[in-house]
């Protein structure tokens, strides 16, 4: 475990040691990269399309998550927040971009069902679903990646 992974709250800690990346977007849907800046509030760098790949310079204590378009959670290189590794350079000085792979994540069932009434059922309509209300309550919620990132900060610091 890195220095930036054993620490809470997420968020980038300096621009000290800069690091050379290629996302790449191995998912069905959209891919939008957030970078989580020095007070841990992310940043869009825009949407990946399926398929295709964006080269990023960036820094190695600045984490990355990803989003599809309707919110809901990706991952990179099989982790929700994704931690830069140490540049590495060709033989005659250029930096090598490292591919990290983003992938949508084994939702359970719940999760799942959830993401495609929040697709199919319009949100005034929802309250007519014969479900229980906290499954009601959850369709409800519009996804939040602030709180997204603070539960995951919260979880670092266990």
């Amino acid at each position: 475990m890195t220095e930036q992974e054993a620490l809470a709250p997420l968020k980038s800690l300096n621009s000290n040691d800069p690091t050379y990346i290629t996302f790449m977007n191995n998912c069905r849907e959209k891919a939008e990269g957030w970078w989580l800046d020095f007070s841990g509030i992310p940043v869009s760098y825009g949407a990946i399309k399926p398929g295709q790949a964006l080269q990023m310079n960036t820094y190695l204590t600045h984490p990355w998550v990803f989003r599809a378009s309707d919110g809901a959670k990706l991952l990179v290189n099989l982790s929700e927040v994704y931690f830069p590794t140490p540049a590495e350079y060709e033989e005659h000085g250029n930096p090598l971009y490292k591919p990290v792979y983003i992938t949508a994540p084994v939702y359970s069932l719940q999760e799942y069902c959830i993401r495609l009434i929040q697709k199919t059922v319009r949100k005034e309509d929802v309250y007519k679903l014969e479900i229980p209300e906290y499954l009601r309550q959850e369709i409800s919620r519009p996804p939040d990646i602030l709180r997204d990132i603070k539960a995951l900060s919260a979880q670092r610091a266990m």
